[in-house]
């Protein structure tokens, strides 16, 4: 009882990290409780240290790269589609922080801006490093295009393998979750959709 409410009052007088943020002293002392609370002695020479690089690791794995989304003028007049496949990321179920790990398919029909072609793999970081499920990566990833370069469509196609499938509960390793998020010509003009779909593979929506 009397560690339950130091413990409380430890946290109420801590101010909250801001949204986003990662605060690497309350997380150590988190970590530090939860592997005491699952029954992992820590007094050994291995082990003793471990608190303090688990929340290094989810630091790290919830803090994306900063970039400048920098855009061009679409001088060349160019209307034909940009893609960018196979872009490995991993990112945090936020219902069990396991692991999901794949690769997105990323593409955009220019307006009257382009992206830098590293920006497409920034952006897909920039999502993929925080809680997340797939459903919401792939909308976000395509939302974000959409908002920033005002493209004539935009298409954006996620698999991946999620541990909390393969390591727990169904225990189906190998399998993969196919999410797609589709916008303007790319969902609306026949074309331009297979055209996308055989850049990205083919087989995905």
């Amino acid at each position: 009882m009397t560690h339950t409410l130091t413990q409380l009052t430890r946290e109420l007088a801590e101010p909250a990290p801001l949204p986003g943020s990662v605060d690497p002293a309350r997380a150590e002392r988190a970590s530090r409780d939860l592997l005491r609370a699952l029954g992992v002695d820590l007094a050994g020479e291995s082990l003793q240290d471990t608190p303090r690089r688990m929340a290094a690791m989810y630091e790290e794995l919830l803090t994306p790269a900063e970039f400048s989304a920098t855009t061009f003028p679409n001088d060349g007049g160019y209307d034909e589609l940009v893609v960018a496949t196979a872009i490995p990321f991993h990112s945090l179920c936020e219902h069990h922080l396991l692991p999901f790990v794949g690769v997105a398919h990323v593409g955009y029909l220019p307006g009257e801006r382009i992206i830098g072609l590293s920006k497409l793999a920034r952006v897909v970081d920039l999502f993929a490093r925080r809680l997340q499920v797939q459903e919401r990566l792939t909308s976000q990833i395509a939302d974000w295009l959409d908002d920033r370069l005002a493209p004539k469509g935009v298409g954006v196609v996620v698999e991946a393998e999620h541990l909390c499938m393969s390591l727990r509960g169904v225990l189906k390793p190998g399998s993969r979750t196919m999410t797609s998020a589709l916008h303007g010509l790319v969902r609306d003009d026949a074309r331009t959709r297979q055209e996308f779909l055989s850049l990205t593979g083919g087989r995905h929506v």
